[in-house]
């Protein structure tokens, strides 16, 4: 089977090097890819926001799978547009990918499903927004509704944060997804994140992970898109994430089929582990970056036979998916300025020293110029690694970023430490 995979991050680079271990797979093709997917599928330049052309390119390549990777296809309803013509699609149409482009939708469903979530007020101008702030005291949760590549999140500890976050949002610093805001209650306790594979009826759980959104060690500064993950995430025990399925994902996944829209894909819950219980934080329409590159690091069965199971129907004939227990930890290594402006054209080099020691290295901003890999994005490189425990899977993935030769880049160094502290007390 021929399999097309949209997409050019760190999450696509770690779909396309498992989809390419498939019996299955004849060719791998990957609209645009990048350097590091090269290794495993025949790039194309292809504008996926032209869905006329992807349509196209399937049909003249004898396509059978379409794996869509990132939000914005999503968004823009590519997964539509391929279905209608016939090619089997994992990914969410437009209307149910709403649950990522617009935390409105999303909390709006939780309310009429009875999902447990923060308290919320949707608001829509800068005068409501303010107004809406007093009864919410303080830290408050500020987001902007549409996608901003999960940097739309501030926790306000004050009314002076809360009010240059609503001037950045009302003022286009975070383009079109600030226009409307959402105002959430602070919640208290363990972020963490839960996977499911679903056709619209059948669930398969599909692992845990905790991912560490701070650009700074022991989770300071801003929100950036991950710095680092790994996988699984113990703090989700097994009758935590059971309740969580049970009260959130499946109550989801039953709204949407009932109102008319089915999601089809990966759900990817945020949850705040609270002393209630599991609460939703907000829902990710397809894998994590950097999450998905712990989670493929696990994974040992044929991806490839999964996706398509979904894209069809038929998942629930699939039998649940096997992982290795040995836990995996990924490192994102960024390039200098992120999550500002990062700094492009900075030279990357020790990718083979750095599988050497075991690691593997999934690339997301890179570009080749001349005979050079360079730095083309925020996230850049994320060194992916498995240990008997997570103390060994972060030593090996840090042996991974060492070896690396990036001068501009720069990664967190305390990758796994909620664990490893707990792990310290037992």
């Amino acid at each position: 089977m021929n399999v097309l995979l949209i997409g050019s991050g760190g999450r696509e680079h770690a779909l396309a090097w498992k989809l390419a271990q498939s019996q299955a797979l004849d060719t791998l093709y990957a609209a645009p890819g990048n350097p590091g997917i090269a290794a495993h599928a025949r790039c194309v330049d292809l504008a996926v926001t032209d869905h006329a052309a992807v349509v196209d390119f399937a049909r003249d390549s004898a396509i059978g799978l379409v794996v869509i990777g990132p939000e914005a296809p999503l968004v823009d309803g590519l997964a539509d547009t391929l279905r209608a013509a016939g090619f089997p699609t994992f990914g969410p149409g437009k209307a149910a990918a709403q649950l990522e482009g617009s935390k409105g939708f999303t909390k709006d469903l939780c309310r009429r499903a009875d999902i447990p979530t923060a308290g919320y007020v949707r608001c829509a101008g800068r005068a409501e927004a303010e107004a809406a702030l007093v009864p919410f005291g303080y830290p408050v949760v500020i987001k902007a509704d549409g996608l901003a590549a999960g940097k739309g999140v501030v926790i306000a500890m004050s009314p002076a944060e809360a009010q240059a976050a609503l001037d950045a949002m009302f003022d286009g610093g975070f383009g079109a997804a600030g226009a409307e805001v959402v105002i959430e209650e602070f919640l208290s306790g363990e972020e963490v994140s839960l996977f499911v594979l679903t056709d619209g009826t059948a669930l398969m759980p599909f692992g845990t992970a905790q991912d560490h959104k701070r650009v700074g060690e022991g989770d300071t500064g801003p929100n950036t898109g991950g710095m680092g993950a790994y996988s699984p995430a113990p703090v989700l025990t097994p009758a935590l994430a059971a309740r969580a399925i049970a009260e959130i994902v499946a109550p989801t996944v039953a709204t949407m089929r009932a109102e008319g829209i089915p999601f089809s894909g990966v759900l990817y819950a945020g949850l705040m582990l609270t002393p209630a219980g599991p609460k939703l934080i907000e829902y990710n329409a397809r894998f994590g970056d950097p999450e998905c590159q712990v989670l493929m690091a696990r994974y040992e069965g044929d991806l490839l036979a999964l996706l398509l199971a979904v894209a069809t129907g038929t998942l629930a004939a699939q039998p649940a998916p096997v992982f290795v227990e040995d836990p995996a930890l990924t490192v994102v290594v960024a390039a200098r300025g992120y999550p500002g402006t990062a700094e492009a054209g900075g030279a990357i080099a020790g990718i083979d020293r750095a599988e050497a020691t075991g690691a593997r290295v999934f690339q997301a901003g890179t570009r080749v110029e001349g005979d050079r890999l360079v730095a083309a994005g925020g996230r850049v490189l994320a060194v992916t690694a498995t240990g008997v425990d997570l103390a060994a899977a972060q030593a090996a993935a840090y042996r991974g970023v060492d070896a690396l030769d990036f001068p501009t880049g720069f990664s967190r160094r305390d990758i796994g430490w909620r664990e490893m502290a707990r792990n310290s007390k037992r």
